[in-house]
């Protein structure tokens, strides 16, 4: 089932995780059967290799217990040899005291939630065969399975009153397979399809939607449930990711607000335009609340006196990375209010007061993530916090504030924050052992001129115990991100991990270039149509500027990346004028007309070149399409790397083809890795493995002679 598939992703993707003073206690052993102990040469050679990092816990799905007195979180660990993962829900006190397991790690649970007075918690839960709600006592007894849903439930959520549950369940909509159209040609498996979308991200169109039913809840059961979009052929919550915060109760338990994009074909592909649906449970009425607003319209969060919604916005309708606006919506008088207006950074993850007058966010700024308010009725926003690093969740509770916070160096813990003083607490050490075993390389904040006369904020991670008076020279990456409009923050990836390049030997040259939130819209906004203009440009100021530090070994420099940044690796590679020794592009875009026939979205395509290929009166589409990398392949020169997965349907794997079979006609080194059971990422174990060390393999090869 396609939604599961991308649940399971998502789970995989749940940020991080085992030991130390206020750490889980797992009978002293391993949670299950994987490894996650280091070994005596591990700890004695104290290097972060991948296979280190695989046997940390990582932490997730973090929210405080209405009374602000407990923590419900989730902790997940991976077993290489298994290639999967087990995760379990874990409950302890606000001051990061009594953590206590509550579901085995055999469980696989998602979802987990709070009931309103904090005696009880929901969760998703596959350990009947498929996907149910189930209920659980926060002291861990008391279980009880509430669904027996046929193929499973994807998402839900309880009524405040908790006598209704709303549940996201696929349902056939359309029949697009030659077997259900055609009588006695059962055997057949064509896929039909009359308009665009007949895939989307990783998946090919099957003809089911997620809907949204409500169900009652009797002693302990959901007896009956009722689909709320009856035959219609669109999803909620909105592909491909399914986030389920797209979904809320309104606080007297009789509406529920749901995101939806209600196009179909071709004009759901060119357009972003979500909006927020109000169902009442009672009339089986459903209202349009953000009619009109032509963007991203999500997340929709009510106040606790009922008569506000909080909402993130974009304006434009065909831009992903649009400024994330703060609205509320009076739901009585139906006046919007656009909060963060004049503060040009984005509003995400929206936390209303418990007075229902203040709405706390959290705010990309200058390459960090802080913790940020605004009062309803103004526009002045409130900055709580500074620092290097970056809150990913943010939970509030009376006087209580939680958020789980990561860095370069460090996977997500969670820390209790002081408002008033803008200090945070650690409260969880989840993976002391791993880093009282290991040495992290030091990163540094650097300031780089770019050549139109800007500052552009650049991560320069060095080795561990790195030498850098200019007696050693290390090999060094410049490391290009994708997205194109994603920040190169405090984060912490399990992907593309910075400590794990350079416990390899490297210096890793990260630049904020143009066209990432944090530093502005305008700084955002200037890579939409000119994808080889400036922030190329930034790219070579960045790693020209640190390549003058002694410590750098100039003759051995490499350029990495994924996405957009695998473009801006084969762009470069037909421009670099000898810089680099070695390329590395993971599901890059090579050639843009191509692209453009093959993804899916065309939104994406429309607003980042400007147009399709056939508008030759486009001078901005038609720039970018001349610019395309495939142009300057004839200039290819340096070894490369090429990495895809054959489920990526984004930037189809065939632009990884045609880059690696130009790179081999022309006689440049080259290597192919296709993951069979991938798509834009790579989230299983073994597949991770696989991934580091070819990745790692390659560099090494070309850049350590």
């Amino acid at each position: 089932m396609k939604k599961l598939l991308l649940l399971a992703m998502a789970a995989a993707m749940t940020a991080c995780g085992s030991g130390g003073t206020n750490s889980p206690k797992i009978s002293g052993e391993a949670p299950f059967a994987a490894d996650t102990a280091l070994t005596t040469a591990e700890k004695e050679a104290r290097l972060f290799t991948p296979e280190v990092m695989l046997k940390m816990g990582r932490l997730g799905g973090s929210t405080l217990s209405p009374d602000g007195s407990k923590i419900l979180y989730t902790l997940t660990y991976f077993s290489v040899k298994e290639n999967k993962s087990y995760n379990a829900l874990w409950v302890m006190n606000a001051d990061g005291s009594g953590a206590t397991q509550i579901t085995p790690y055999t469980f696989k649970v998602s979802e987990a939630k709070w009931n309103n007075d904090g005696s009880k918690i929901y969760f998703l839960s596959g350990v009947s065969g498929s996907n149910q709600v189930h209920s659980i006592a926060a002291d861990g007894s008391a279980m009880t399975q509430l669904t027996t849903i046929e193929d499973g439930v994807n998402g839900f959520g309880v009524s405040p009153d908790e006598k209704n549950v709303w549940l996201a369940i696929e349902v056939q909509v359309e029949d697009v397979t030659s077997a259900s159209r055609f009588k006695g040609l059962e055997k057949s498996n064509a896929l039909i399809y009359d308009d665009l979308m007949c895939r989307h991200w990783d998946t090919w169109e099957d003809g089911k939607y997620s809907h949204i039913f409500v169900g009652e809840i009797k002693n302990g059961k959901v007896t009956t449930i009722e689909d709320t979009m009856p035959g219609e052929a669109w999803d909620a919550p909105v592909a491909p990711y399914y986030d389920n915060s797209e979904i809320s109760w309104t606080p007297d338990s009789k509406g529920i607000a749901y995101t939806c994009r209600k196009l179909t074909g071709y004009e759901y592909s060119i357009s972003t335009n979500t909006d927020i649906f109000l169902y009442n449970i009672d009339t089986k009425a459903t209202k349009n609340l953000t009619e009109g607003m032509p963007g991203y319209d999500k997340y929709p969060t009510f106040s606790p006196d009922g008569k506000y919604m909080a909402w993130q916005s974009m304006a434009r309708p065909g831009n992903e990375s649009d400024k994330e606006r703060l609205f509320v919506l009076d739901l009585e008088s139906g006046a919007k209010q656009y909060l963060n207006e004049g503060f040009d950074y984005n509003a995400t993850s929206l936390v209303w007061s418990g007075d229902s007058k203040t709405v706390y966010f959290l705010c990309p700024i200058n390459a960090t993530v802080q913790v940020a308010s605004v009062a309803v009725g103004t526009t002045d926003v409130k900055l709580y916090t500074e620092g290097l690093h970056d809150y990913v969740t943010l939970s509030i509770a009376g006087d209580k504030v939680i958020a789980e916070k990561t860095t370069l160096s460090m996977a997500n813990e969670l820390f209790a924050i002081n408002l008033a003083s803008g200090e945070d607490t650690q409260l969880t050490f989840i993976n002391k052992r791993i880093y009282d075993n290991v040495d992290m390389g030091a990163v540094e904040k650097r300031m780089v001129k770019t050549t139109d006369g800007k500052d552009m904020l650049v991560w320069v991670i060095t080795p561990p115990k790195a030498k850098l008076d200019g007696s050693t020279k290390y090999p060094t990456l410049l490391y290009c991100q994708g997205g194109p409009q994603s920040m190169v923050s405090q984060r912490w990836s399990y992907r593309w991990n910075y400590q794990l390049m350079a416990a390899e030997g490297y210096v890793i040259v990260a630049p904020n270039r143009r066209g990432l939130p944090g530093f502005g819209q305008e700084w955002l906004d200037q890579i939409s149509g000119d994808y080889s203009g400036q922030n190329i440009k930034d790219y070579f100021s960045a790693i020209d500027d640190v390549a003058k530090e002694s410590y750098v070994d100039k003759a051995n420099m490499g350029c990495v990346g994924a996405s957009y940044g695998g473009y801006s690796v084969y762009y470069i590679a037909g421009h670099h004028q000898g810089r680099f020794k070695s390329f590395i592009s993971h599901c890059g875009i090579f050639d843009f007309t191509s692209m453009y026939g093959s993804t899916e979205e065309l939104w994406f395509v429309n607003n980042d070149y400007g147009g399709p290929y056939w508008d030759f009166k486009n001078k901005v589409a038609m720039r970018s399409y001349a610019n395309s990398p495939h142009h300057f392949v004839q200039n290819w020169d340096t070894p490369i790397l090429i990495i895809t997965g054959l489920k990526d349907y984004r930037i189809p794997y065939t632009q990884s083809l045609e880059a690696f079979t130009a790179a081999r006609a022309l006689g440049v080194d080259a290597r192919l890795v296709a993951f069979e059971d991938e798509a834009h990422q790579v989230f299983k174990a073994q597949n991770a493995l696989v991934w580091n060390k070819e990745f790692f393999g390659w560099l090494n090869k070309y850049l350590k002679k």
